[in-house]
């Protein structure tokens, strides 16, 4: 089974990027809806966290308030390693298990959607990495119509990865400053050539 790591910045376009690939037949992980179960109640990570930073984390059902655990690690980085080094390696695991079952299922493509996939170090896990990437304004733009003040988009880009950064990490460079067709066109080459190719690669052997 082919891996694809797909990456890129906030406001970037992976959303589309995944639609598009899903379309053509692939399996998608998301690793940010892997990243709830991780935190879901009575968890051995939720239990974790609870010991890390406190029952004030906790909503009024008993289950970890991201809000207020963001407040506590935003602008404190010896915190968020912290909540990393509990959170992490769980995804990872996951993960590693979702790609194990779809290989068992017979899937031929998986993606997995992850914004963290390189500061996270969870490229072992995928054969290609694949950053999309975007003007800053462009990215401006989609994160204005999420209703975002421009204090919180100016926070949020600041908090990442710079796109230059994660680019040198990359085996595929998407733009997705066009349009949708422009975005979807660019996919199906990347499907035809680099997809199409593992495949044919597996199946020689």
């Amino acid at each position: 089974m082919f891996v694809i790591g797909l990456t890129g910045g906030i406001g970037t376009g992976k959303s589309e990027v995944c639609g598009i690939l899903s379309t053509l037949g692939a399996a998608v992980i998301d690793a940010d809806l892997v990243g709830h179960e991780v935190y879901r109640a009575q968890t051995e990570g939720w239990h974790r966290i609870v010991e890390a930073f406190g029952e004030d984390v906790l909503g009024a059902t008993g289950a970890i308030d991201r809000k207020k655990l963001g407040a506590i690690v935003f602008g404190d980085a010896e915190a968020l390693e912290r909540l990393n080094a509990i959170a992490h390696p769980r995804i990872y695991a996951k993960i590693e298990e979702r790609i194990a079952e779809l290989r068992g299922e017979g899937r031929t493509v998986a993606v997995v959607e992850a914004a963290l996939l390189i500061e996270a170090n969870w490229t072992p896990l995928v054969d290609e990495v694949w950053v999309v990437v975007s003007a800053k304004q462009n990215v401006i733009d989609r994160l204005k119509n999420r209703h975002l003040d421009h204090a919180s988009i100016r926070a949020r880009i600041g908090a990442q990865m710079t796109q230059r950064e994660r680019v040198k990490h990359g085996d595929v460079v998407i733009d997705n400053d066009g349009t949708l067709a422009e975005l979807t066109q660019s996919i199906e080459q990347l499907w035809a050539s680099r997809v199409a190719r593992h495949k044919e690669n597996t199946t020689q052997r």
